[in-house]
Order: C-alpha cells, then structure tokens, then sequence
C-alpha cells in the first residue's frame, strides 16, 4: 500500500464532536431550509399546528415539511427512502432533531396536507417577488407530459378496447384450431397438450369477460377513458408512442429561470392554458402588464382575447392548419385587410368586400368575396369554387396584433426554448423513468409542487448563495 492515501484504522477510538451542528458546513443549504420553514406561518398555509388534547403526540408539520423539501431537493422522493435516511443521514439528524419518523407518517402528510404544501410552494415565489427578482415582466409558457402510476395495457380508449379484444378473439379462435389437431396426436400427447390448451382458452375467456365488464364503464366515461391504476391519468400524444400521464404547465421567468406558476391537469392539449397560466403567472410576480412568449400548441383565439382583455401581452406563432396550400391554392394570409375599408385585397388585386355576418361556435364571422372571382385569370391558383371566400373574427385585429408582435421579434421562440424547456428536462432526470410516484390529480399536484419549489430553491442558491438567502428569509 505504499504511495497511496490510506483510511483510518476501524478499530482506533474516534471522539466525534460533541455538537451534531459541527458536521454542517454554514453554507450548506440544508440550513436555508430550516430557516425558510421556521419563517413560514405555517397555520396561515393551512398546516394543522395545534396538536390533539389525547392520543399519541405526532409529528410538528414543521418537521415532516422539512424533511420533504430536502428529499426533493436530493432526488429522494419515495417515503420509504426517506425513512431510511433521516436514520442515517447527518444532515436530516441535524434538519429533523434526530427525530425518525416512519414511512406511513411521511406517506399520509403529503397525502393530507395537499394544499398546503401548495401553498408553501407559492409563498416561495412570493419570496423572489419580494427579492426582485421579476425585473422583466415576460415569461416563456410551456407544457410537457409526465408520466403516472398507471402502464398503457390499463388504459382504455374505445379504440384500444376494440384492439385488444379482437385480439383476444383471434387468440381463442387459433387455440381452438391447435386443440383439433391434439385430437389427432397419440392419446398421451393428446391429454397433456389438450388439457394445455384448455388452460390458455379458459383464461382467455376469463379475460375478454373482465373486458366486457371494463367496456360498460369505459361507456360511462365523460371522456371515453379509463385507467384502472391511477383514474385521473389519461392516455395523451407525445412525439414517441404515447404515454399515460398528466399535462404539467409551467411558466418561467425569463430573467432567472424561476418556475413562477404551474399547474397539472389531465387534458392532453395545451390550448386552453394560456390565458390561466399567463394570468397566475402576473399574480405571482405582482405585475400589472405581462407578456407571455408560447409555441403554437397554445394557439387559440378565444385564450389570445381572453389575454388581450386582461392586459396580458401574448407572443406565439400561428399554427398552419389550412389545406389550401398543398392544394396549389393562395393561403389565407395572401389576402391582405384593408381596415379602413373593411375589405380584404386578393393576390390579383380584387377586392373582397363584406357580405354579411354569421354565427358559428359561438364566433361571429364577417364574410368577404370577390364578385370578380368568376372571371379571374388567376382563380385556379385560388380556389375550385365560385368565389373564394374570406371569413374574420369579430376580434380578428387581436390575432393580427400577435402575429405582428411575432413578425417584429422572432427571436422569442427561442428565447422561449431556451426558458422553459429547460425546467422541463431537469425535473424529468430528478424525477427518474417513473416521474410521479403518487396517484390521483390531487395527490399527484401536490407532489409537482414539491418538485417546482425544490428546483426554485436550487435555483436561488445559485443566484444567491447560502448564505445571502438566509439573511433574506429571516429579513
């Protein structure tokens, strides 16, 4: 062993410190823990302080939160894992009091305090409001799907339910095929393989009967879904094949990184979620005007207006839904409005003027044509009907101004990118394959929320430090 560094003998004496506080550094961020829960009004939160007069004395809230936002802050999520560390970590002996609670108890304070482990989630974003931290009001919105406790064969769609029992029925049907042929075959090797295949069929059947019960209740889903393991978890597109899993929503500053709001919901598209997230995002920085940069996924008029009249400024691309295109015709956008006039000019210099006004989804339409288009050399680049007609919203100008806005900064899409996609990723590798361990929206919000205040706190022990978020947290 010569030249190398060599460890203490196991059997010398070692006279440990005679204080637990000696092993923590001053700069250790379990310390900007304990002083960011001592400081919280704990019952304001909606924790339960005030013990019963009988029974066994629990656990003060205080220590079951602390010892929460460290395991998220070090990828320790699991209750079980929690329970093991606060018996063998340093650091939670020292966070907790040597207190060592068991997994039921760290398992039923998440469960039962819900909202307001939410809610100490949002007191911290308050915390960066009141640090200014919010200098910009702009903040990028994106979603991405994570997954839930529940595997894709307990999910059914009327499609998969079909699938699968198609399936079922061309397996029985080829058992029932391999059984004539065992009839053939030497009596000895016809009894074993018969009696085989008697066994396969009759689970087959017990199966396709279990389907069948399923296929009445998936008929009584609102939304034509059914998850066996978790029920509020859904089945949702993503760019591979497909998860079951909850939309996480998240809107972050573009300044800091912060997570400044978010929110878990079991719809799988984003486009009704701009203007509520943008609107919790300008409550939680305190400002009066905000702008919202998001991709197209969240395009939607009614959200863009619902932003415009609350003073919320929205900055995303339209998507291109139209088929006029590939078809070899004009799009829509080669129309130009002439608000003055009221009146769209075509690619041939026409004018399309207004015609009346409809109904459609609850959207009034102003309607717009050419009566030029009959005789116009250029109408088999514009359209196989009579005339080609322009429809627009009511509020059309709202859209126009956003596009306009995109036109005049394109580099918000990847100042967007840059932003909030980043969180996204981070959270996922902390998260592991699984990502949520809990079950049910509620349960299931809660635990992200645990997750959005322990990426906030390490990011503002990297803005700030240790040591200057302490003094911020007693100030």
């Amino acid at each position: 062993m010569k030249r190398f560094i060599e460890g203490a003998n196991r059997d010398q004496g070692t006279l440990f410190p005679e204080r637990l506080d000696d092993f923590i550094a001053e700069d250790n961020p379990v310390r900007v823990i304990d002083v960011f829960v001592d400081e919280l009004d704990l019952s304001g939160l909606g924790f339960k302080v005030t013990p019963e007069v009988t029974g066994r004395p629990g656990y003060h809230p205080a220590i079951l939160l602390k010892l929460y936002i460290y395991g998220y802050l070090n990828r320790v999520q699991s209750s079980r894992r929690l329970e093991r560390e606060a018996q063998r970590n340093v650091e939670l002996m020292w966070l907790t009091g040597r207190l060592t609670p068991d997994f039921k108890t760290i398992a039923d304070f998440r469960k039962d305090s819900g909202v307001a482990i939410r809610n100490v989630c949002r007191e911290f974003v308050v915390l960066c409001r009141r640090l200014d931290l919010f200098r910009q009001a702009l903040v990028a919105v994106d979603g991405s799907k994570f997954k839930a406790v529940n595997n894709r064969d307990r999910n059914f769609t009327p499609a998969k339910m079909k699938r699968r029992m198609e399936q079922l029925n061309q397996s029985i049907a080829r058992y029932l095929g391999q059984l004539d042929t065992a009839d053939r075959q030497e009596p000895d090797v016809a009894e074993a393989r018969t009696a085989r295949l008697q066994e396969k069929i009759a689970a087959l059947v017990e199966q396709m009967q279990e389907l069948e019960q399923l296929e009445g209740k998936l008929q009584e889903a609102p939304d034509g879904q059914l998850s066996l393991t978790d029920p509020d978890a859904r089945s949702m597109k993503t760019r591979g094949n497909g998860i079951v899993g909850y939309n996480v929503q998240a809107a972050v500053d573009t300044e800091n990184h912060l997570i400044v709001a978010h929110e878990v919901t079991n719809v799988g598209t984003d486009r009704d979620q701009l203007a509520p997230m943008a609107e919790q995002a300008r409550e939680a920085m305190g400002m009066e005007h905000l702008t919202a940069v998001a991709d197209r996924g969240y395009y939607k008029s009614e959200q863009l207006l619902a932003c415009e009249e609350s003073g919320i400024t929205t900055i995303l691309p339209k998507p291109l839904t139209s088929n006029n295109p590939s078809k070899g015709f004009f799009a829509r956008d080669d129309f130009r409005y002439v608000p003055a006039s009221n009146e769209y000019r075509c690619p041939a210099g026409e004018r399309l003027i207004w015609r009346y006004r409809r109904s459609e989804g609850g959207r009034i339409l102003d309607v717009y044509w050419s009566s030029a288009c009959p005789r116009c050399q250029m109408k088999p680049q514009c359209t196989s009907g009579v005339q080609r007609r322009i429809t627009r919203w009511e509020h059309e100008d709202v859209l126009d101004a956003a596009q306009r806005r995109l036109d005049h900064a394109p580099e918000s899409m990847r100042l967007r990118r840059q932003t909030v996609e980043h969180p996204f990723g981070t959270l996922k590798a902390w998260m592991g394959s699984t990502h949520f361990l809990t079950k049910t929206l509620p349960r299931v919000r809660t635990e992200m929320s645990l997750h959005v205040l322990a990426y906030n706190l390490k990011r503002m022990l990297a803005i700030l430090g240790a040591r200057p978020l302490m003094a911020a947290l007693r100030a």
